[in-house]
């Protein structure tokens, strides 16, 4: 069983389409073989900024013969049914057979195919898939009708096993396979011949070519850290930065740069955002200061002079960046020390939307409504709305037009420059947060209080003017803004009435409808931590349903309830009791909800349930009214025993209208006493 090799040669790939691009290839590929009859054992694809590579291990020699038979028309359909079908299965009248059918007789063609050679297969799927490649973007160069990412140069393409190497023969656009591929640009540029995967890739790194990215990003950070540790510093992690840079080369060399002196005054973050957004630098840092002194660059060649002409381009390159944030913040710094008026000021000329206003309005809207929030975090009312008038103000700031992603932390330092109080400055931070769902939740009295009335406002402005979700679309974030007002909330433990908020926020937002969209956000949200929706709506349908925290601990106490043997016998008895309930119920046309009594017990089992039912009152109810939902789901379980002898011993619908009209009363008990707890009927099974 022979392997296969493919590589595609073209021009630098961009960084951010190449692992996409090997898995597409693989995917193609592999489904394209698999659809023709070939199987295999293991694949796998990998990039560099000059080439996709795939590798298939076992691919089968041939496929295997197949044998399909078509039903055609009826032997007395008309003559073009006839000559249609003829056409689309290739054969002659002669050639089909005639059978019963169960309308009478039928034409059937079968169509015999041979297997076909895996070189065969190869290349016709890997045209198809050059051919079709699902670039984002891609171009078309010279003459040829061709479109691929970069000008494609070489395929190469070959099968190999025990007995030798073969090519497999195609031709894309003039570019014709071959068993050959090239090395680095510079360091290695000349064409050598490869006879497997093995070869290809030994062969490649001779040739200054790293194939794989993921040692490539190895490479670059181990040499880097190693650098930085020589002189007593630290790289500063960038997962992100680091996958691109690996896409960028095929041999990174690793230079350690010096910052000019001028600009180590500037914030870390600046200095880390400028040089990671312009230049693709990492980050060097101080670890005892925390200040960024240094960077790191990766070259994609080894020089002479060991990198010193880069590395001096480079520099002078960054001198000219970082003057100008060092120029926007010292600017900055002029505005923020006079209080930040000027910038709160400009908000007004900022639009956030046609219907509700300006940036300055919202911002007065935040200001209002964050003092009602306050009371219910333990934040100063006015220390609140201070922080709210100001969180924006960095928007008008030239850093931040320069470096928007820097929102809220460069209001923090303007913030401190002000004079404003450590809680102000760090909820000029930390109000955004959190923007995902791994992003930390705020703490501070005050940054909680800020980044609540901030989604709030967004919420309900945006359901008063009817702008709301639908479907996949969200332009405004919604659901995001949703589900971080439910994470603060719970992460800290709130007790916040949104209904009530949601009125005082915006008159005009419909505060139910709003509540019901933050409780499917919450089924999103807790279905990630294990509980089932329906266990949710259970305790959706209880009162106070609009604090989210009483609600979650009754969901997250019904749940260890019913994951117990107890609590799933007990649901099951409960729906048997008001299964019967409702019917007895529906055919009398009365209510059973009172009047169950003791004395006209006639089984033990039915007076131990009267009186487990007793004990249970007694216990559920103070415990709901504490908040206690453990408590209370504890002693609706310890229902079930009673509940399964009372089902086992009696017959509800005794010959006695008396009895029977007693039972039903104390089935009614049974719903009354759970649905205390959650609404039992909600609960799937």
């Amino acid at each position: 069983m022979p392997d296969l090799l493919i590589e595609l040669f073209s021009e630098e790939i961009p960084a951010r389409m190449q692992a996409k691009a090997a898995s597409d290839l693989q995917k193609l590929i592999t489904d394209g073989l698999v659809d023709a009859g070939l199987t295999y054992s293991g694949a796998a694809a990998f990039a560099t900024p000059r080439r996709l590579t795939l590798s298939i291990e076992g691919l089968t020699a041939e496929s295997q013969p197949k044998r399909e038979e078509r039903k055609g028309p009826s032997t007395t359909a008309p003559e073009k049914a006839l000559a249609g079908f003829l056409r689309s299965v290739g054969m002659t009248q002669d050639q089909l057979e005639m059978r019963d059918d169960k309308k009478g007789q039928a034409y059937f063609a079968v169509i015999e195919k041979p297997g076909r050679p895996a070189a065969d297969i190869v290349a016709e799927t890997l045209a198809h898939t050059i051919r079709n490649f699902p670039w984002p973007k891609s171009m078309r160069w010279g003459a040829g009708a061709l479109r691929w990412v970069r000008p494609l140069h070489r395929i190469l393409c070959i099968l190999s096993d025990e007995a030798g190497t073969e090519i497999v023969p195609l031709d894309v656009d003039g570019i014709q396979s071959s068993n050959q591929t090239q090395g680095h640009r510079f360091m290695a540029p000349d064409a050598f011949t490869v006879s497997s995967f093995v070869d290809y890739e030994t062969k490649l790194k001779r040739a200054n070519v790293y194939l794989r990215a993921q040692d490539r990003a190895e490479t670059i950070w181990n040499d880097a850290t190693n650098q930085a540790f020589a002189l007593g510093l630290e790289v500063v992690p960038d997962p992100a930065l680091l996958d691109e840079v690996a896409g960028l080369v095929e041999w990174p060399v690793v230079l350690l740069g010096q910052i000019a002196d001028d600009f180590l005054s500037l914030p870390p973050e600046v200095l880390q955002t400028s040089m990671r957004e312009h230049q693709k630098f990492f980050s060097v840092k101080n670890a005892k200061s925390g200040k960024i002194e240094r960077f790191v660059t990766v070259a994609n060649i080894e020089t002479e002079d060991n990198g010193a002409t880069i590395l001096a381009g480079n520099q002078k390159v960054l001198f000219a960046r970082l003057s100008d944030a060092k120029f926007f913040w010292e600017n900055d710094l002029r505005v923020a020390k006079a209080g930040m008026k000027a910038w709160v000021e400009g908000l007004r000329a900022v639009t956030f939307h046609n219907k509700l206003g300006s940036q300055f309005d919202r911002v007065e809207r935040i200001a209002k409504l964050v003092q009602l929030v306050a009371a219910h975090v333990d934040a100063d009312p006015s220390e609140a709305a201070a922080a709210a008038r100001v969180a924006k103000a960095d928007l008008q700031s030239e850093m931040i037009y320069e470096f928007p992603e820097l929102q809220g932390l460069m209001g923090r330092y303007y913030a401190q420059e002000a004079g404003l109080s450590p809680a102000i400055a760090a909820a000029a931070q930390e109000h955004y947060a959190p923007l995902g769902p791994s992003d930390d939740v705020p703490t501070a009295p005050v940054s909680i209080a800020v980044a609540l009335a901030d989604k709030l406002d967004t919420l309900t402005g945006f359901w008063a003017i009817d702008e709301k979700p639908t479907g996949s679309k969200d332009p405004f974030a919604l659901r995001r803004a949703a589900l971080g007002v439910i994470r603060l909330i719970l992460a800290n433990d709130l007790t916040l009435p949104l209904k009530s908020i949601f009125s005082q926020a915006d008159a005009r937002a419909d505060a139910d409808h709003l509540l019901a969209f933050f409780h499917d956000r919450l089924k999103v949200f807790l279905k990630d931590q294990g509980i089932r929706h329906d266990i949710i709506d259970a305790c959706i349908t209880m009162d106070g349903n609009d604090d989210l925290t009483l609600l979650v601990k009754r969901a997250q106490a019904l749940s260890e309830v019913l994951g117990t043997e107890d609590g799933e016998n007990l649901l099951q008895g409960f729906k048997r009791a008001n299964n019967i309930l409702t019917q007895a119920e529906a055919k009398d046309g009365v209510e059973y909800s009172y009047g169950a009594d003791v004395k006209f017990a006639e089984h033990d089992a039915e007076t131990a349930l009267f009186a487990a039912l007793d004990t249970a009152d007694e216990t559920i109810k103070p415990a709901i009214k504490a908040e206690d939902f453990n408590t209370s789901m504890a002693a609706m379980a310890a229902l079930r025993a009673p509940i399964d002898a009372f089902f086992t011993d009696v017959q509800v619908n005794a010959e006695s209208e008396i009895i029977r009209r007693n039972r039903l009363n104390l089935l009614s008990r049974i719903r009354t006493t759970c649905l205390q707890v959650a609404d039992l009927t909600q609960i799937e099974g």
